[in-house]
């Protein structure tokens, strides 16, 4: 059984060491933050539960940490916003292992280093069967993308692909021999969906580019998270569905499984891809630098039009229907 006063002595061993801004970090009642002058501080909170958003039969408590400030890494690259500091509240049954713990730490703290997050404190508790894990994440930005700002006449893109979380999701939950789905593929998706990386470097430039308009990042599908974007900004959208960037290993999965690719780049989640909205005239350029900057690929995929709703059509122009996306709260077949 584990003990809390050693867990957290654990915790405060392995997140050792004060970061970029950090006054005061675990050991008080509070940490002290120093933010930088002429910023605005950003606040992003992600909960994630067991047999919910992760399976521990293929998830490793290092996959869990990792996961679960990823996604909250990713909303705050959205933003075109720096990540700096996290809490983490963890509960967990008593007779998980302290090894497990210190691996799911091990696991956050990987993702965590590279970007200069300091994690600060948190919270820990005892659990009646599943483990529960949430991360608030604070960053930084002089100037935040809002999903709120986007106007009628803009492109919207996307980075990357759409598709491989869902992809590799399907993987793991199969009971039918994968055996025709390729080594190389299938290590791709399923590692897409228990370590997705967050477009971090991506979110940062595209923050600082002139003619982006609007931003958020796909994390329940687009056929949803563009619909909210337009809400929010009051405004609709035509989207392409030839355009939507799909990779060849997502199609090569649903060929195997005799799924539709389409219905995983659309509603599958957990991409954590960017949706990005931009001036017409300034679409060229902001995708050629996002290239030359980063490697990642930029592709328009439809326009922001004045009406309200979400439009997906064919190369015909007609009206499509495409899976929607994940809700927590809809109805379950």
């Amino acid at each position: 059984m584990i003990d809390e006063d050693d867990l957290v002595r654990r915790i405060r061993a392995a997140v050792a060491g004060h970061g970029d801004g950090v006054v005061v970090g675990i050991g008080d009642d509070c940490a002290v933050l120093e933010t930088t002058p002429g910023t605005r501080l950003l606040a992003k909170t992600d909960l994630l539960i067991e047999d919910v958003h992760f399976r521990r039969r293929y998830a490793t408590p290092r996959d869990v940490g990792w996961k679960s400030l990823a996604v909250n890494v990713s909303d705050i690259s959205a933003k075109g916003a720096r990540s700096r500091w996290a809490l983490v509240a963890l509960a967990c049954p008593a007779a998980t292992s302290p090894q497990d713990i210190e691996d799911f730490y091990g696991g956050l703290l990987e993702l965590a280093r590279p970007y200069g997050i300091s994690v600060v404190g948190g919270d820990t508790s005892s659990s009646p069967g599943a483990w529960f894990v949430n991360v608030m994440l604070l960053g930084e930005a002089a100037h935040p993308v809002l999903r709120s700002t986007a106007r009628s006449g803009d492109v919207v893109a996307v980075t990357g692909t759409l598709g491989r979380s869902a992809a590799g999701l399907a993987l793991l939950d199969a009971a039918q021999e994968t055996s025709r789905v390729d080594a190389g593929i299938r290590a791709e998706m399923v590692e897409a969906h228990l370590r997705p990386r967050p477009r971090v470097a991506e979110g940062r430039w595209l923050g600082s580019a002139n003619g982006v308009t609007a931003m958020m990042d796909i994390s329940d599908g687009i056929g949803i998270d563009l619909p909210r974007l337009c809400a929010e900004s009051g405004t609709g959208a035509t989207v392409d569905v030839a355009a939507i960037p799909i990779a060849p290993g997502v199609r090569a999965v649903a060929d195997a499984f005799g799924a539709d690719a389409l219905a995983w780049a659309t509603g599958g989640g957990e991409d954590y891809e960017l949706l990005v909205v931009c001036a017409a005239d300034a679409f060229g350029a902001i995708a050629r630098g996002l290239r030359a900057s980063t490697g990642t690929d930029l592709t328009r995929i439809g326009t922001i039009e004045a009406e309200p709703g979400t439009r997906f059509v064919g190369v015909d122009g007609r009206a499509v229907s495409v899976r929607a996306g994940y809700q927590h709260f809809a109805a379950r077949p």
